[in-house]
């Protein structure tokens, strides 16, 4: 682990996620991870049972360029496997997982007490996006988006991009 410029191990928290695709509500629960972490590790899945809209490379890309203003204190890599497997390779000992709203607790609940069955050295922190990011999902946005719908102030540029692509080669 690199040592920060107070020779202090630095503060690492791993958020893991499909992103697919990246959200301002994403990006939001990240700059809130700075203000208590030294750097955050943005864990794009590889193993999903979820069938994203962008393949897994497109969602790392997008991701990168999003969250390029944070100056290096954001490493965006693809994670396989157990999350607390990935956890403990970042040189880690936390996860941060977003919550929106009380219908997310439960699943967050369910894995973060898991997580810790897994490797009880391991902590889940939850953060809240502020209130104006509080109903965005990426299932919504690309809904929206399918539809012919403005999603330039959900997402970050080259997301508003790709998502017209996708639906309807790249025309408004």
């Amino acid at each position: 682990m690199t040592e920060t410029a107070k020779g202090s191990v630095p503060r690492r928290i791993v958020y893991p996620g499909t992103f697919d695709p990246i959200t301002n509500g994403h990006l939001d629960v990240v700059e809130r991870a700075l203000h208590l972490f030294d750097e955050v590790v943005l864990a794009v899945a590889a193993d999903t049972t979820k069938k994203p809209l962008f393949e897994l490379d497109q969602r790392r890309s997008l991701a990168e360029q999003a969250l390029k203003e944070f100056n290096g204190r954001v490493k965006v890599t693809v994670f396989r496997g157990l999350l607390v497997d990935f956890v403990r390779s970042q040189e880690s000992r936390a996860i941060l997982r977003g919550l929106r709203a009380v219908s997310d607790f439960e699943f967050e609940f369910q894995m973060a007490l898991m997580n810790r069955k897994l490797s009880d050295n391991i902590e889940t922190i939850f953060l809240m996006p502020r209130d104006t990011y509080t109903y965005l999902s990426s299932t919504i946005i690309k809904e929206i988006a399918r539809l012919g719908g403005d999603v330039s102030s959900f997402v970050p540029p080259a997301v508003e991009e790709a998502l017209k692509k996708a639906y309807h080669g790249g025309k408004p």
